[in-house]
């Protein structure tokens, strides 16, 4: 009566196109990152460094 709930099976074409997608995101992710990052530092000015703490 109880039957096995397997879930959905990737083809290798769906499986590769999934992990395409993953690094597609994870590439735009540190793309924007590294964005912000340039971005605060410029914003911040040059002085930044020199400053006592």
């Amino acid at each position: 009566m109880a039957e096995e709930n397997k879930g959905i099976t990737l083809t290798d074409e769906q499986k590769k196109k999934r992990r395409s997608r993953s690094v597609a995101i994870a590439l735009v992710l540190a793309a924007l990152v590294i964005l912000f990052y340039v971005v605060t530092i410029i914003k911040l000015g040059p002085g930044v460094m020199d400053r006592a703490l």
